[in-house]
Order: structure tokens, then C-alpha cells, then sequence
């Protein structure tokens, strides 16, 4: 599903450049649940931000569900991130002032998808995530932990490859964190690809595989079950 070789990414200062990452070489499989982590400057984001094709990378391979990924435009790089990917962020990035259906809807209508079936696709993910009654309700009438929810049913309504989700418990305590995780491996045992980027052990460990970074560098992958 994703295919990474010798990756490299620097990034300009002054006059000279900072290596963050170095000939990272990763293949992930259709259907893994996997964890990165390392610690601040590890690479852990300019990785995540190149498979989310927001960044670019100097030189490597990337493949996602075998398609090359390298120096797309933006509306390029747009029309494949609506098809192949979910994303799931630590501050949810809910629209205030739109109600749990309708940021569940966005993508759809980024899709082109008639309101009435945009509307049916996000009260059938509001299900999933068990939060159907809270349809009508603004992000500030929700939990830290609903709003997740309906984050994660925002990222999956478009039917992505794979979710991407970074620090998706970073903002929450460690019940809720515990619950969204369930959520996430629920997902995940229906067959979806997740990246789910933490620097918390006992999140990595809910995972099936952990990635350590250091220093741009991969120093551990393994499998935890």
C-alpha cells in the first residue's frame, strides 16, 4: 500500500540545510495498523507530511497503492489526497459554526456527491462511531473525545486507502485516548490501512507494528502482536 526507498528530505537554513530525513526505506501492507513514533526533530512529521502528500521529498521513491507519488501540483496532489487518504488530526480540525453531519459531509461535497447522499453516507458514519444522536450538534456542544469521533467518521466518510492520524489523542485524557484507539483498532480489524503518529508508548502499543525515528533515521520495526 505504501512503498518508500531510500527517502531523503532536507529542508534549507541560511546557508546551509538541515538533512531530516535520511534514505528512509518503508513498505507497509494493506490492511496494517502502525505506529510511528520518535521524539521532537525525530523526522516522525516531515514522514507523515510526505505520505500526506502536503510536503515534497528531495530524492527516494514513494508509491501509494502503486501510484508514484513525486512533485505533484497542488490540485494534483489535492485530487489524490480525496482519493487516497483520511486524515485525522490532534485538534480535530471541525468547522465551528457546522453541525457533527455536516463536517462529516465536507468531503463529499469537495466529491461532487448530491446533499442527499452526502447526507446519508454521514449519518451512516455517525453511526459507526456511535454518536447518531448527536447529529445537530456544534463541535462546542461536544466532548474532546465526540469530537475525535466525529473526526475519524469526517476521514473514513470519503472511503480512503488510508487514514492518517496524527496525535489523534494528543489533546485528550488517557480514558478517553483509550476509547478512540478501540475505535481506531475497530477500523482497522475491518480491513483499513492506519499510520497513526505518537510519541506515547502506551498508544504505540495498541498498534500492530512500531516504527521508532531517530534523528531521520529508522531505528526500530517491529511488530508488537
Amino acid at each position: 500500500m505504501i512503498d518508500i526507498e531510500g527517502l531523503n528530505k532536507s529542508y534549507p537554513i541560511g546557508n546551509s540545510s538541515l538533512h531530516v530525513l535520511k534514505g528512509i526505506d518503508l513498505k507497509i501492507n494493506e490492511g496494517e495498523l502502525v505506529a510511528i513514533m520518535g521524539s521532537s526533530g525525530s523526522g516522525k512529521s516531515t514522514l507523515l507530511n510526505i505520505i500526506g502528500m502536503l510536503d515534497n521529498y528531495d530524492s527516494g521513491s514513494y508509491k501509494l497503492d502503486n501510484v508514484p507519488i513525486k512533485d505533484l501540483d497542488e490540485t494534483k496532489a489535492a485530487k489524490y489526497r480525496n482519493k487516497f487518504l483520511g486524515f485525522v488530526f490532534q485538534s480535530f480540525n471541525l468547522i465551528n459554526y457546522k453541525t457533527a453531519l455536516e463536517n462529516i459531509a465536507l468531503p463529499l461535497y469537495y466529491q461532487g456527491i448530491p446533499r442527499n447522499e452526502r447526507q446519508k453516507v454521514a449519518q451512516e458514519y455517525l453511526k459507526k462511531v456511535g454518536l447518531a444522536d448527536w447529529a445537530e450538534h456544534l463541535p462546542s456542544e461536544l466532548s474532546g473525545g465526540q469530537k475525535q469521533r466525529i473526526a475519524i467518521a469526517r476521514a473514513l466518510a470519503s472511503q480512503p486507502k488510508v487514514l492518517l492520524a496524527d496525535e489523534p489523542t494528543g489533546a485528550l485524557d488517557s480514558t478517553t485516548s483509550e476509547e478512540v484507539m478501540d475505535l481506531i483498532k475497530q477500523i482497522n480489524n475491518e480491513g483499513k490501512t492506519i499510520l497513526v503518529v505518537t510519541h506515547e508508548q502506551d498508544i504505540a502499543n495498541m498498534c500492530k507494528r512500531i516504527i521508532t525515528l531517530k534523528d531521520g533515521i529508522i531505528m526500530t520495526d517491529m511488530k508488537t502482536k
